[in-house]
């Protein structure tokens, strides 16, 4: 039950942070990929931002033995990059180079209702249902 309540929590923590900063507004995450039109830095100084919160906190939680509320930590073994996590990470740059959304913010933006998130994110749970069905066949 508890990490339940604090996933809820980092998740509104996270939805308040990406409304605030405006990055469930599509036009933010579009004007930061026109470099060559009006250049929009929001984006930048968002994951700016949170780079240097995990720059400076990763190595100060990893220090402990566990985290509060999980056994272990779990962290990723794999160090090679490979064709999935190539043509996934194209794949998403597309999409989100498309649509100015990727899967945090299309979420949170729901509360928008805006009919445009609701496609996206009808849209992502396809895709990621497709995905799932390929990886099984290819297999």
């Amino acid at each position: 039950m508890k990490s339940a309540i604090a996933a809820l929590l980092c998740g509104i923590i996270f939805g308040l942070g990406l409304t605030i900063s405006e990055m469930v507004n599509p036009a933010r995450v579009i004007g930061f990929l026109d470099v060559a039109g009006e250049w929009d830095l929001t984006l930048m100084l968002v994951m700016g931002s949170a780079l240097i919160v995990t720059v400076v906190g990763f190595p100060l939680i990893t220090r402990k033995a566990h985290p509060l509320l999980a056994e272990k930590f779990s962290l990723p073994t794999k160090t090679e990059l490979d064709m999935p996590l190539i043509s996934g990470a194209v794949l998403f740059g597309i999409g989100w180079g498309l649509a100015g959304l990727c899967p945090g913010p299309a979420l949170a933006g729901l509360a928008s209702l805006e009919p445009g998130v609701f496609l996206f994110v009808a849209a992502m749970i396809a895709g990621q249902f497709i995905g799932l069905r390929l990886e099984r066949v290819l297999a």
